[in-house]
């Protein structure tokens, strides 16, 4: 039975990962969820992604922690990772997926149903958006609690996004918070009662806008912190100059606009 489901609404993909019963992320998951995420990349009708999860109350619970029991063994033993069951070559692990969530040229919002906890809150944290639903009890990065740390992505991106001192707090103690308290302390960007709806609202909104402008502003952004001011500023009037040839720019900046329209800038 797949891990992975589509639907399209319009020019959004919603991408919605159900491992039952208890909703974790497992290596094969991992894989069947990145081949789907590039797909959307690819597509051309799909402006937007949102990714959610399939069951009640959980978004994606954790990495399955049988699945990283085995790999410490293998490490122990000094075993090869281990391959596909073809002998091919290894399918795209957790890294390659959220690493591609993150670089996708397209916005992508994650819709926060329920549980989101270790490699599910790592994998929310490469999408661009987070919307939680304001029921939600439990979102953070646990993995202290067993001995181990935020291997997925935890450690980088969390500091990025609420800074230092927060991000060594929640790692190092292992917190979780609500969706309330997540909204608070700029874990999230909303909370709503049906976050799916809400991370869909925003999605069409999105949508109706110029791809490359959102390409250009989104890669810009996530680049800012990690190169010198003057290269970033460099880049910025570049691709300034380059989107504002497109027609979707052209379209937008056309004179005789409607005045009512200019008033909702």
């Amino acid at each position: 039975m797949p891990l992975v489901s589509t639907e399209d609404r319009g020019a959004v993909r919603i991408i919605t990962y159900t491992n039952a019963p208890f909703g974790t992320m497992t290596a094969a998951g991992a894989a069947e969820m990145f081949d789907t995420v590039l797909a959307a990349g690819k597509a051309p009708s799909v402006r937007v992604i949102v990714i959610t999860g399939g069951l009640p109350g959980i978004f994606i619970r954790h990495y399955e922690v049988q699945e990283l029991s085995d790999a410490a063994d293998a490490i122990e033993r000094g075993l090869p990772r281990a391959s596909s069951p073809s002998g091919s070559a290894r399918p795209p692990g957790f890294h390659a997926l959220t690493d591609l969530i993150a670089a996708l040229e397209k916005p992508v919002v994650a819709a926060i149903n329920g549980l989101c906890m270790g490699g599910g809150f790592e994998l929310s944290l490469a999408c661009d958006l987070r919307i939680a639903g304001d029921a939600v009890t439990a979102i953070g990065l646990p993995e202290t609690r067993i001995g181990i740390f935020p291997g997925g992505g935890g450690t980088q991106r969390l500091p990025r996004v609420v800074g230092e001192a927060r991000a060594l707090e929640m790692i190092l103690r292992g917190l979780t918070v609500t969706g309330a308290r997540a909204h608070e302390i700029g874990l999230v960007h909303e909370v709503a009662a049906d976050p799916l709806g809400r991370a869909l609202a925003i999605a069409a909104e999105l949508s109706s806008r110029g791809a490359e402008g959102l390409a250009a502003a989104k890669r810009l952004t996530r680049a800012a912190l990690d190169r010198p001011l003057a290269e970033g500023l460099a880049d910025e009037r570049k691709s300034f100059g380059a989107v504002m040839r497109t027609a979707s720019a052209r379209k937008g900046l056309q004179t005789g606009r409607p005045p009512a329209e200019i008033q909702k800038l």
